[in-house]
């Protein structure tokens, strides 16, 4: 025999993975190594995900945070880590608006600062220990958190959607999907209409023909020719003859996305990046009018809640389903074949790449021109665990 049969084998050789940022190279793997500028607020989560009492854990760019809402109601957002044994503080309860750790007892308030411990100090002074905490907000029924400099949150601002809010409201859908891809890869979909054949079932738009596209300082504006709105369905119950559905304006207005067809049928699209490959997206559609099939009126008030429920669930949602599946195959593919030569058509992709690339550059050097590295910039999107 030859050599011992219990001889270990040699282990198989790990393969190569997508270069983080600082070592990209090229628009593309940069943009797909980049991460989104913490300075701006973003959701989280929905305000009905979060009862009184309750806490829940997210992720921004590979950290942990924790929001939880207090007993009073009050919101609040703090980095998911006991200061003591670095359990995660969203395992802990919530005692009015404080927060304690499930451990050893230590009870945060909103700001972060640890106000009681549950246990002997063994005749040590009390030790003034406290974790970051983030500015936390709720506008559109969402949770928003401000990940970033808590002193340029003032600054920022919230999308407003006026349609939504006074005496008539819009008619609104909400759909949410956690997807396991890279947040650029959600933003190229959701504003690259070229990828009509893969809702060929659903025909949301097709036959799309780029009019427009320009980057102006932190803002990509870019416009399609296209017919909004097929579908066996769905075509009934739009009034082509008061809405022009011939055409399409879209805009990614850094970190958010909307668009707006005829003035009548709108979106915004939210995108929490959780990690290097998972993102939180949340999309808000509204409508001015549904019309009657076969009739020149439209759906009453008050049966436009019911019909907006029933449409996601037979047509938005499993349309936006076709897209989650497209963008986790397309990061599996990525990174298998992050080398291989890139063919991309379509002009409007570089420009949200080049905002993309730009605005994680912008976040990093202001990073390093402060005393303390930001705990995001360190994590670079990977898993803290």
């Amino acid at each position: 025999m030859n050599g011992d049969p219990r001889r270990a084998r040699p282990a198989s050789p790990i393969p190569p993975r997508p270069p983080a940022f600082a070592e990209a190279r090229g628009k593309r793997t940069r943009a797909r190594a980049a991460g989104m500028d913490p300075d701006y607020w973003y959701a989280v989560a929905y305000e009905s995900e979060l009862p009184r009492g309750a806490t829940l854990a997210t992720r921004f760019w590979g950290h942990p945070l924790v929001v939880y809402r207090g007993t009073d109601g009050s919101l609040h957002a703090l980095e998911d880590r006991c200061a003591h044994r670095q359990l995660k503080l969203s395992g802990g309860e919530v005692n009015g608006c404080h927060l304690t750790c499930t451990y050893h007892g230590w009870t945060y308030d909103g700001g972060g600062n640890v106000v009681h411990y549950a246990h002997d100090l063994f005749g040590r002074a009390r030790p003034e220990v406290k974790v970051p905490g983030y500015p936390v907000t709720t506008r559109h029924g969402l949770i928003w958190v401000f990940p970033g400099d808590p002193a340029l949150a003032a600054e920022r601002t919230i999308p407003a959607i006026p349609e939504l809010s006074g005496s008539r409201p819009w008619a609104r859908l909400d759909a949410s999907f956690t997807w396991q891809a890279h947040h650029s890869m959600i933003i190229d979909n959701v504003s690259d209409f070229t990828h009509s054949y893969l809702h060929r079932r659903f025909r949301p738009f097709w036959d799309a023909k780029l009019t427009r596209h320009e980057l102006t300082e932190d803002r990509v504006e870019l416009a399609y020719e296209t017919f909004v709105g097929g579908g066996r369905l769905t075509s009934r119950f739009v009034d082509r003859r008061r809405v022009d559905t011939t055409s399409i304006e879209l805009v990614f207005d850094y970190p958010y996305q909307c668009s707006d067809t005829g003035g009548s049928i709108k979106h915004w699209c939210f995108v929490l990046p959780m990690d290097r490959r998972t993102s939180r997206v949340f999309f808000i559609f509204y409508f001015d009018a549904v019309k009657i099939p076969g009739t020149p009126w439209t759906l009453p008030r008050v049966l436009l809640q019911p019909f907006m429920r029933m449409a996601g669930a037979l047509v938005v949602k499993p349309l936006l389903c076709e897209d989650g599946e497209a963008v986790e195959a397309e990061q599996l593919g990525y990174e298998t074949h992050f080398t291989a030569p890139i063919v991309e058509l379509n002009p409007a992709v570089g420009l949200f790449q080049d905002l993309t690339i730009r605005k994680w550059e912008e976040f990093l050097d202001r990073d390093r021109s402060r005393p303390r590295r930001s705990s995001i910039a360190t994590a670079d999107g990977r898993i803290v665990p």
